[in-house]
């Protein structure tokens, strides 16, 4: 088995999207970035992501039975970073959310985002991991930002200059 050290290092070469997840059980909501949000099936539409048992935001996950999955764009870095930052109030600016007619808190610069309903909650080492079915979303009609992701401790643009072009995909994709 290789230890800890080891392991981190190995995934932060491995670029993840990042999202913004946001849940309140009653209380005061919160929020945080989360790099492992994964889609899991789409018949049913479920989808999962993990949160340190460290995280102030760990004991509210273990009470809420939804969340909202802001799916963050190049464009959204500035909400990425918030979620991250330590010690601050991320609902502070009350022009920037709203909240679902269910209570959910969401940030209106997202342009798409996932309410999920949680169906399992695992333990996994230090982390927790939640599985949920996407019960709302919201995919705006001209959502083609940038996207964004994690690698190696830093922010990425993904854009159209970053693409890999593959002729034979493309043109298996043309034939279908």
């Amino acid at each position: 088995m290789i230890g800890s050290e080891d392991f981190k290092a190995a995934f932060r070469l491995h670029p993840a999207g990042v999202a913004l997840i946001t849940a309140d059980p009653g209380g005061a909501p919160v929020a945080f970035t989360a790099s492992s949000v994964s889609a899991v099936s789409a018949d049913p539409p479920l989808a999962m992501f993990s949160v340190s048992v460290l995280s102030s935001s760990a004991e509210v996950l273990r009470r809420t039975d939804t969340v909202v999955i802001h799916l963050l764009s190049a464009k959204n870095l500035d909400l990425a970073q918030l979620g991250a930052a330590r010690g601050v109030d991320r609902f502070a600016d009350t022009t920037r959310w709203h909240r679902l007619p269910t209570g959910e808190p969401v940030f209106d610069a997202a342009d798409t985002w996932l309410r999920l309903r949680i169906l399992h909650r695992v333990d996994a080492g230090g982390s927790a991991v939640f599985v949920g079915t996407a019960i709302e979303s919201q995919v705006a009609q001209d959502a083609d930002s940038d996207g964004l992701v994690y690698r190696n401790r830093t922010w990425h643009r993904l854009g159209a200059a970053s693409a890999i072009r593959v002729p034979e995909l493309a043109d298996a994709a043309g034939r279908r």
